[in-house]
């Protein structure tokens, strides 16, 4: 009789722990689920060349599944795709040149924060060989070749040479290019010139044309005539709209970017390539090159507000449209 109650209490205990242990593994499911449930949906757009570059480790890591949210990149084909996107709500999150960003809050009146820049300067002065530029100054003279015309270049351009003593109406040629890659044969035809050139365009001319050098980096002559501010060209924007709704997914994306950035320069090789994958740079050996001179970069807070409001101040003093019209509120800056 012992034996056989004996028996049945130990059946007994064996289907509770089945019992329990099922449930367990029911329980774990459930919450798998409830956690994949919870992210978020975060449409993200990006543009090909150096304001792109930062998210391409991102974009592998969303595309196998491993973001804190559920990341859907697009690579948009022109600003105005992104300007167009954000302006509807079908983009969330974007990386833009920091006047468009300025010009995107004033036309959609508040309707966007600036949380991170993600490029400083990504322009070069070139001197093709036996024609050496050491500084700003020795432009005076010059024929320069460039792009950019009514946009942040020409600004930047404008503004280094008259803090440097060099009326850009009197002192230099300007000669404008449509296009950045329209740059690349300009020695061919006027061996004595000087091009200034965004990445990874510079590195491209460098590299077909034996003898050339690279050398001023206008991130770093800005900084000499505005410490008080900094060349900060590229950064990423979040609809207004879409942060009120859901702050911890844009709190979890800016982690997410800044691993993404630090990859960047950890991982060269593998950044190129993926450059190449996404379509943000033509070709992998050409973004190699490139990203060391591409001042890739993540700046938040009042860091970034102190020092892209300066930049931002001499473009609207150069010309008001080209930060859409009037400087942002301090409602544009994104801190936590």
């Amino acid at each position: 009789m012992k034996k056989a109650l004996s028996l049945c209490l130990a059946v007994l205990m064996m289907f509770s722990f089945v019992a329990c242990s099922a449930a367990d593994g029911e329980n774990e499911t459930t919450a798998a689920q409830t956690t994949a449930a919870q992210k978020v949906d975060v449409n993200a757009y990006v543009i090909s060349g150096p304001t792109g570059i930062g998210a391409v480790n991102l974009m592998d890591k969303a595309e196998k599944g491993e973001g804190s949210e559920n990341y859907n990149f697009t690579v948009a084909a022109s600003p105005d795709e992104v300007v167009s996107k954000i302006s509807n709500g079908e983009a969330d999150i974007a990386a833009v040149a920091t006047n468009m960003a300025s010009s995107l809050y004033n036309k959609t009146k508040g309707g966007v924060k600036i949380i991170a820049v993600n490029t400083m300067g990504v322009l070069y002065v070139l001197n093709n060989k036996g024609n050496e530029v050491k500084s700003i100054a020795d432009l005076k003279g010059r024929t320069i070749y460039t792009t950019g015309q009514g946009a942040n270049p020409q600004y930047i351009i404008e503004y280094l040479l008259t803090e440097n003593g060099v009326d850009p109406t009197k002192d230099v040629k300007i000669e404008y290019k449509a296009e950045g890659t329209d740059l690349v044969p300009v020695w061919a035809n006027d061996p004595e010139a000087v091009i200034i050139a965004p990445q990874p365009v510079a590195s491209t001319i460098n590299a077909k044309y034996e003898g050339s050098t690279q050398s001023l980096d206008l991130t770093e002559e800005w900084t000499k005539v505005s410490p008080d501010s900094a060349l900060m060209m590229g950064c990423v924007v979040v609809r207004t709209e879409f942060l009120n709704e859901n702050p911890q997914a844009v709190e979890a994306f800016l982690t997410d970017y800044e691993q993404s950035i630090n990859a960047v320069t950890e991982d060269i090789e593998t950044t190129a390539s993926l450059c190449e994958k996404y379509g943000i740079v033509a070709a992998a050996a050409v973004a190699k090159k490139a990203i060391p001179y591409c001042n890739i970069c993540f700046v938040t807070g009042s860091e970034m507000k102190e020092q892209l409001t300066g930049y931002l101040n001499v473009l609207y003093t150069a010309n008001p449209k080209s930060i859409g019209g009037a400087m942002p509120g301090d409602d544009f800056w994104y801190e936590k």
